[in-house]
């Protein structure tokens, strides 16, 4: 498959000319942000004259920005880390706040989405309103079900097919087979595109695709893509027939807009069959190239239905900001003859979005984890959560419920590691397991439960999945994927080492840097 190539064979010149352009851009973007905060250092510093003035002024500033920060609806995880950077910093803290929550129209993206959501909510209960038929035969999960359907605006689905991947190698060979079927459309959102032995043979399936006369398109997202694409690949793929969107461009400048990343993974072909997952279109992910030990990860394919609904929150994300809209009934598979899949179970997919207050990904989890009466099994890159999280596990330990926690035993962040291992303490004295993948890093994001409820996505338990990225899931009722996502984390535990208390207690310096880390895990 071309193992450790990251371009497609040919000409060396065009790789490095490529490589080229990839480190002007990230040096000009550097630079402009180094700059703007030289001159407001300058500023400050320069006014030397008036400097008690600006002093008062600032830290008059500071003591607002603080109550207005105390009284805003946020987590209260948000609100400790501004108050304490703006009583370690009392005249620059105000300020820094200021300009990093000041953000480009967010109003017009608001307004933006919540007209999609207007739009395309109507189109989602096209296969048909099920909720009653899953309440009737399974009580137990119309609690969850009806809070996606009625209120988050995620129908649940029957004539749905499920597949569960527990490898990206898996994964691959099943969407190369997949896209090949395709007949009229195929729909792609990544966060993270690289060239390779991985994106590269789907790029030429694509590109025939597109030459035969099918609409093909792709969302990636530009900070997730930052390090691994030129700028100039929207351009490449346009060329070759691809419709290209480049999520959020990042912008050299200070602006918590730029923190809302799209970190959504979906293929959709023909709205009738659709993938998602924790698996980004890079080497690394089927481990054709090796960061970090074996890497290890998590996807579900939708044969049906169900695949209807990821194709919608595909296309909400493409016409955000589209002139013309796409004409959906047109995409809809099933206007001429029913969908005649069997089902093997109800399936719910889920989106969740930073633009409004709703926390779709982290509602989701909570209530697995507050349903659960045997057992929680859950599979995580990042454990860095607030305090509803951390209660829910906590509780249903205490309460009897098995809960166990893998994460990995090589991190591809150092800081995020030791401060998901400051969590480690707290929930280990209350009765979790914890165990680190050691033959590499786990990039799974799955949770189950009871053998009646599962969950595949992107959604990680970090802060920035669960409140500040794009994010999308899918939840499986009483399927065959229920226990296949058991039987993936039961085969993990053998190879992941369980972490014991003594193992946390043990170094009281690396325990206050724990501690310390733990205080930004929010801006992680």
């Amino acid at each position: 498959m071309g193992g450790k190539r990251f371009f497609k064979s040919g000409s060396s010149k065009t790789q490095k000319k490529w490589v080229r352009v990839i480190f002007r851009r990230r040096v000009f973007v550097i630079s402009i942000l180094f700059l703007q905060l030289c001159f407001v250092l300058f500023f400050i510093a320069g006014s030397s004259m008036a400097f008690h003035m600006v002093s008062l002024a600032l830290n008059l500033l500071s003591v607002l920005v603080s109550i207005r920060i105390l009284n805003k609806k946020e987590k209260s995880a948000y609100k400790i880390i501004w108050i304490f950077l703006i009583l370690l910093f009392p005249i620059f803290g105000g300020l820094l706040y200021i300009l990093f929550s000041t953000q480009s129209n967010p109003r017009k993206l608001r307004r933006l989405i919540q007209a999609g959501d207007l739009l395309y909510r109507p189109f989602y209960l096209w296969p048909g309103n099920v909720l009653p038929a899953l309440g009737k035969e399974h009580e137990d999960c119309l609690p969850q079900a009806c809070y996606l359907q009625e209120y988050a605006g995620f129908p649940v689905y029957a004539h749905t097919r499920t597949e569960y991947f527990n490898s990206g190698e898996s994964f691959f060979q099943r969407v190369l087979t997949e896209l090949e079927r395709a007949e009229r459309y195929i729909f792609l959102e990544f966060f993270i595109l690289r060239q390779g032995a991985m994106l590269n043979p789907i790029i030429a399936i694509l590109e025939r695709k597109a030459r035969e006369g099918l609409d093909v398109r792709i969302i990636y997202d530009d900070l997730g893509c930052f390090m691994s694409l030129p700028h100039t690949y929207k351009q490449h793929l346009e060329r070759n027939g691809i419709r290209c969107i480049v999520f959020n461009p990042f912008k050299p400048i200070f602006s918590s807009l730029q923190n809302n990343r799209d970190h959504r993974k979906i293929i959709s072909i023909d709205g009738k069959v659709a993938f998602t997952g924790g698996i980004n279109l890079a080497d690394e992910y089927i481990n054709a190239y090796e960061r970090f030990g074996h890497w290890k990860d998590a996807a579900i394919m939708l044969s049906g239905e169900a695949a209807w609904s990821l194709t919608l929150i595909f296309l909400e994300m493409w016409n955000l900001e589209q002139e013309h809209k796409d004409d959906v009934r047109a995409l809809y598979p099933w206007k001429d003859s029913p969908c005649t899949v069997k089902s093997d179970g109800y399936v719910q997919p889920y989106a969740d979005s930073p633009i409004d207050t709703e926390n779709v990904g982290e509602h989701v989890y909570i209530r697995i984890i507050n349903s659960a009466r045997k057992y929680v099994y859950i599979n995580t890159p990042y454990l860095v959560v607030d305090d509803n999280l951390l209660s829910a596990l906590t509780l249903a330990a205490k309460s009897g419920v098995d809960v166990r926690i893998i994460t990995p035993h090589r991190w591809d962040k150092r800081i995020v590691a030791v401060t998901s291992r400051s969590y480690y303490r707290q929930l280990l004295s209350a009765g979790v397991k914890v165990y680190e993948y050691t033959a590499g890093f786990n990039h799974s994001k799955t949770f189950v439960s009871d053998d009646r409820v599962a969950t595949v996505g992107t959604t990680n338990l970090d802060f920035r999945s669960l409140y500040l990225h794009f994010e999308c899931g899918v939840l499986v009722y009483r399927n065959r994927a229920v226990q296949a996502v058991k039987e993936d984390f039961l085969k993990t535990i053998p190879v992941s080492h369980e972490i014991t208390l003594p193992e946390c207690a043990r170094n009281a310096p690396q325990r206050i840097l724990q501690d310390a880390l733990r205080l930004f895990a929010p801006l992680m």
